[in-house]
């Protein structure tokens, strides 16, 4: 059974390499997926939070979705050893360099959803919704690349949206029981 899901993501990997990518694309996505690489953007996001004294307990939270997401996909990581799809299909190209750790599940994903679905969730839409749309984004971009299968990135998403929904329940908990 997984060689036969390992089989139609290659096929769906496949697929968007001949015919989603091009050359308007290509650079945007590549730019896209850098926001994801080792968690600039969004540790980047959790400081400036966290130094703003009006923001600070969402920065916080957001941190700790971070942290959670990532000791969470390092273990699964370690624990499936996944080879990366590029090695793995034939005919497969990545767009960006060869990836140092293993592919499930996706690390730019984790991230980007951890810190986006808190700011979804407890910031204005104005500022939560674009914040979302950019995880999502970074997410999808590393099928565009090459580098991730689409259940590494489903589970990495699943798992991040999960730990992202447990923090703002515990900060919104915590909130409560002080006032």
């Amino acid at each position: 059974m997984l060689a036969e899901l390992t089989q139609k993501e290659g096929e769906i990997l496949l697929w968007i390499q001949n015919n989603v990518r091009n050359d308007l694309l290509t650079p945007i996505v590549k730019g896209i997926t850098y926001l994801g690489e080792v968690g600039w953007f969004w540790i980047l996001l959790c400081i400036v939070f966290t130094a703003w004294k009006k923001y600070r307990p969402i920065g916080v939270t957001c941190s700790a979705s971070l942290a959670i997401s990532f000791v969470i996909n390092f273990i699964l990581k370690l624990l499936f050893a996944r080879t990366r799809p590029y090695e793995a299909i034939e005919g497969l190209t990545r767009l960006v360099g060869k990836q140092s750790d293993y592919s499930f599940p996706s690390g730019h994903t984790s991230a980007s959803m951890a810190v986006s679905v808190v700011m979804l969730m407890l910031l204005p839409k104005r500022y939560g919704v674009p914040a979302f749309v950019i995880g999502v984004l970074v997410s999808l971009s590393r099928l565009y690349v090459g580098v991730h299968y689409p259940t590494d990135v489903l589970c990495a998403a699943v798992i991040a949206v999960t730990v992202a929904v447990c923090c703002v329940r515990f900060y919104k908990k915590k909130i409560n029981s002080e006032h």
